[in-house]
């Protein structure tokens, strides 16, 4: 499942990041990399953009670039 469908306020796994280009290369150097823990904390009205927490950082994230981030449920 990626983190764009992922439910709101569940802890979640990060399995990987399924993109070698920039956008993949910026996700993980905001700290989204295999085995870190986050949770959906918000959408948008329209499900664009998300607001996701990441240890205790919150960070939002667009639709295209969550649809990169593989989860699994803790």
């Amino acid at each position: 499942m990626s983190l764009a469908r992922a439910p709101l306020s569940t802890s979640l796994r990060i399995r990987a990041v399924r993109h070698d280009g920039p956008v993949g290369v910026r996700l993980m150097e905001m700290g989204l990399i295999e085995g870190a823990i986050v949770q959906v904390l918000g959408r948008a009205p329209l499900g664009d953009p998300l607001r996701v927490r990441l240890g205790t950082c919150e960070l939002s994230l667009r639709g295209s670039e969550a649809e990169l981030v593989d989860i699994v449920r803790e």
